[in-house]
């Protein structure tokens, strides 16, 4: 057997091309369109583990401040009178304190996602609280604390709820380019 009867027999039969042109839109079922993931985002992950054992309890009139190492104490003062302009707001009046901490983690989520670098956080004083003890404004003093993307924070001013509010200084995302902050702030 030659080559060439190998190669029919391989084949089979054939048929005669009748029209040499296809139209490829005709053949073809419409692609699917695309669709982005949907990104999961662990918010407990941006709580560092550091030991906050220090912190002292606070009551119901007693303000709070906060300056994360490396920042000068000039920052804290522009950010109590008002430097940094609010960029966001939220209230967590009424909420217990599973769902105070996950709707806090997702706004400073948010907030440094677009661009905000000033949070204005409204947590009441805590007059109900038992003992005088307000829960949370104790707990937003030691989540903040650890919270990766917090820079400071101090109460307020009275005309912006004064010891039943916070002012909350974050970093910049890196999708602004500031790959120092120090530059940002002279």
């Amino acid at each position: 057997m030659e080559d060439s009867d190998l190669f029919r027999q391989t084949i089979g039969k054939v048929q005669t091309v009748k029209q040499d042109k296809v139209s490829l839109h005709a053949q073809q079922k419409p692609k699917p369109k695309p669709y982005p993931k949907p990104l999961t985002v662990n918010f407990d992950a941006h709580l560092s583990s550091r030991n906050l054992d220090d912190v002292e309890t606070v009551g119901i009139y007693d303000s709070m401040n906060f300056l994360s190492a490396g920042l000068q104490n000039s920052v804290l003062k522009k950010l109590r009178r008002g430097f940094f302009g609010i960029d966001a707001e939220i209230d967590l009046h009424g909420l217990n304190t599973p769902d105070a901490k996950r709707q806090l983690l997702h706004f400073l989520h948010n907030s440094v996602e677009e661009g905000g670098r000033c949070v204005h956080i409204v947590h009441g004083k805590g007059y109900r609280s038992l003992d005088n003890l307000p829960v949370i404004k104790n707990e937003l003093n030691r989540w903040l604390r650890q919270h990766k993307d917090v820079q400071a924070f101090c109460s307020a001013s009275p005309k912006d709820g004064g010891t039943g509010a916070l002012l909350v200084l974050l970093r910049l995302s890196d999708k602004y380019g500031f790959s120092d902050e120090k530059d940002f702030y002279e």
